[in-house]
């Protein structure tokens, strides 16, 4: 037998011997190997931790509870959320509904209710329905809602100074002025049962020199950015 059958007759040996398998795959009649649970935190010191579903690392959504349907709430039709009153949907929020009684507006610069906007955000299969209200003060008060069966149940509360808020690629972007000279934008989420906080920022603006200052025969000079981004996640 020459030397190229040889090696031709062991690599199909080889072949046989190993079954059909892709290259990271299953050999034919393989068992898949058990799918493993996510790992649980495992203290050093058990003495020194405390070992409820409070402690860190523990997923937020083993510490708290999912959001309720409005108590008292109108019903969802079929059309869904954007079928409905919204202002009925806030007057049954204890939460949003003291700031019904300022009314509607359509532009900014007085008080009230802005108009509603759907979008989706959630896994209900329908939009969600993003409401939001103005104070005499500057701030505003932000809420989300979607649909369980049928009832409205809040899935979002949040606050801030003359809040800006987008949507951007499935997430809420909630953009406030908390101090002056900062900016802060904070990412909601839906994980499932809430919109929760993906990402906060906040963007430090140095305050503008007074006139005439900076500028003269004794005024220094440097080098560097009078702003900056402070990651929160």
């Amino acid at each position: 037998m020459s030397r190229r059958a040889t090696a031709a007759l062991l690599c199909a040996c080889a072949l046989a011997a190993g079954g059909c398998a892709a290259p990271g795959g299953l050999a034919s009649g393989e068992a898949a190997p058990p799918v493993s649970s996510p790992p649980r935190p495992d203290p050093l010191w058990p003495a020194w931790t405390e070992r409820s579903d409070r402690a860190p690392g523990v997923e937020v959504g083993t510490r708290v509870p999912p959001p309720q349907p409005l108590p008292g709430g109108p019903g969802v039709p079929k059309g869904g959320l954007g079928a409905m009153e919204y202002l009925d949907i806030l007057r049954a929020d204890p939460l949003m509904r003291p700031y019904t009684c300022r009314g509607t507006i359509s532009a900014p610069g007085r008080a009230g209710v802005r108009p509603p906007v759907y979008q989706r955000l959630t896994g209900s299969g329908g939009p969600a329905l993003i409401a939001a209200a103005d104070t005499e003060s500057g701030r505003s008060v932000l809420a989300v809602y979607t649909v369980a069966g049928d009832r409205v149940v809040p899935v979002l509360h949040t606050t801030g100074l003359r809040m800006q808020v987008e949507v951007t690629g499935g997430d809420l972007l909630v953009r406030t002025n908390p101090d002056r000279g900062v900016e802060q934008a904070v990412r909601f989420r839906w994980d499932g049962a809430r919109m929760t906080v993906a990402s906060e920022e906040k963007h430090y603006n140095e305050p503008e020199p007074a006139p005439g200052s900076g500028s003269g025969p004794d005024a220094g000079s440097g080098s560097g950015s009078g702003s900056g981004w402070a990651s929160g996640r």
